[in-house]
């Protein structure tokens, strides 16, 4: 009797092992799975296919004219340092509320926390909006910075502030839940051995949420350069000026020319694409890394 109850487990555990999700039958399987590619093909694979198809359609020449074209060169250019300006402030910020949040108490935390969230809760077109307001021509301290011969909104710092704004939750909120579920203990034995508070982040913290940290930065900068609707707003789209890559492309198609769009937009997927290989190399590195920490 025991042994047929022996075989009886095993058998069941063989069968769990298999199919641990569910023990439907394999057409409900093979349903589920056949939904969930043709939703990939169609909404994700597709669209991608149509923007390259339609970047090369006229020939790699037309291609690389488009990219090198003036006003898209210029809004590459002000994408890329948009994104090289607001990713390390958000860096530097994304530690701090982390690090406080995580290793300390005090009044206000719940606060700051929802402080944090706020870029997610909040249209980017409604972010614009409020830059718009305060730092506008008839804004509260536009006509301070138009006195002092500085202009914030339809200008680049203004596209700035509007990137570090919709971007500085992603580091921080990739940060957070890791921090806190790590403890103190580390960072107490270390100030207790007579390290200081910088040799403690840098040998003890800084190693513990290494890849949590670059998975959040590639987060960040993918969404820097994508971003539209705040920068669109505070932008005034002056060409050549205050135009990144996605207002770029919006002003080129209204007026019928789709290659071009289509090319300034493959180039955007690209950056898209080496985002997704970055973020699955991470996530790769850090499961190895966890793996061999627990052998």
């Amino acid at each position: 009797m025991a042994a047929t109850a022996l075989h009886l487990h095993s058998d069941l555990a063989g069968r769990y092992e298999s199919n641990p999700a569910t023990r439907e039958s394999a057409w409900v399987k093979w349903t589920v799975i056949g939904v969930s590619l043709t939703f990939f093909a169609l909404f994700i694979l597709l669209p991608l296919f149509i923007v390259f198809y339609e970047a090369l359609r006229k020939g790699w020449e037309a291609y690389l004219v488009a990219l090198v074209e003036p006003d898209a060169l210029s809004s590459i250019k002000l994408t890329l340092l948009a994104a090289a300006i607001s990713v390390p402030l958000n860096l530097v910020f994304g530690i701090a509320a982390a690090w406080a949040i995580a290793k300390f108490e005090f009044r206000g935390k719940s606060f700051l926390i929802t402080l944090i969230d706020l870029p997610f809760s909040i249209s980017p077109v409604v972010a614009g909006l409020i830059y718009v307001l305060v730092f506008g021509r008839t804004g509260w301290l536009g006509p301070w910075f138009i006195e002092n011969d500085m202009r914030i909104v339809f200008a680049v710092p203004g596209i700035i502030l509007a990137t570090i704004f919709v971007t500085f939750p992603f580091i921080a909120r990739e940060l957070i839940p890791l921090m806190e579920a790590q403890g103190r203990d580390e960072e107490e034995a270390s100030t207790v051995l007579g390290a200081s508070g910088w040799q403690t982040f840098w040998y003890v913290t800084l190693p513990n949420i290494k890849w949590a940290l670059l998975y959040g930065v590639i987060l960040c900068n993918a969404r820097a350069m994508g971003e539209f609707g705040a920068v669109s707003v505070v932008s005034g789209h002056i060409r050549g000026e205050t135009n990144t890559m996605p207002l770029h492309i919006e002003i080129v198609y209204n007026e019928y020319k789709f290659s071009a769009a289509f090319a300034v937009a493959s180039l955007l997927a690209i950056l898209a694409l080496v985002t997704l290989v970055l973020k699955t190399f991470i996530e790769w590195r850090a499961t190895q890394t966890l793996k061999r920490s627990k052998t």
